[in-house]
């Protein structure tokens, strides 16, 4: 058995052990059943019950949610509403959770589908560097919606960072695309080598061979 002070007080009948624990004004708790023999301990034990909640509270308040967090809109918010809830899907991203953002379209609403495209397109571009898209939009029903994604840190570089995908928001600029020099034609048998104008005058072609 071990005290409240954590000593060894050895082996001891049931009896005599929980004496010493109503002596001390403490709860006999069996810690350990399967050892050989049973392990006691002499603690309060609704001070322990608190403290395990509070431990087991902390651990929860600190885990990061890896879940998705649905924000809805109608065609209809408000500039005032549309910030709010667009720091309130930065704070999601931040947290490591995916964000669904749904336009929700109600009775004649559905005349005025292209306001939720419009107000969808604005948060991805709003949102930037902050996540990626991992779907784009798309209308099922009365709602439509897209998912954007945390973007994973680390990584060297605007592609590392985005795994080699094109910015959600657009915000950056497009790669421009390298011309690609055309391949020599096919009749041809001598291949076509640069030259400075200093060495035109000191390069003769060569007869083919037949």
């Amino acid at each position: 058995m071990v005290d409240d002070e954590g000593k060894q007080l050895g082996i001891m009948p049931p009896f005599e052990a929980i004496k010493i624990a109503r002596e001390r004004g403490l709860d006999l708790v069996e810690v350990s059943p399967t050892a050989n023999p049973p392990v006691c301990r002499i603690i309060n034990y609704g001070k322990f019950l608190y403290q395990q909640s509070k431990r087991q509270h902390e651990a929860r308040k600190h885990q990061k949610s890896t879940g998705l967090k649905e924000v809805k809109f109608s065609p209809r918010t408000g500039e005032h509403d549309l910030e709010v809830k667009r720091k309130q899907m930065l704070r999601f991203l931040q947290e490591g959770s995916k964000v669904k953002a749904t336009v929700e379209f109600r009775g004649r609403e559905m005349a005025h589908r292209d306001l939720g495209w419009k107000l969808l397109m604005r948060l991805v571009e709003e949102i930037g560097d902050a996540g990626l898209v991992e779907a784009r939009p798309k209308q099922e029903g009365r709602s439509l919606f897209t998912i954007v994604a945390p973007k994973k840190p680390g990584g060297k570089g605007a592609k590392s960072a985005s795994g080699g995908q094109p910015p959600a928001g657009g915000s950056q600029p497009r790669p421009v695309p390298v011309p690609v020099a055309p391949k020599p034609s096919q009749s041809s048998t001598v291949a076509a080598v640069p030259i400075t104008p200093s060495e035109a005058t000191s390069v003769v072609a060569s007869p083919t061979k037949r």
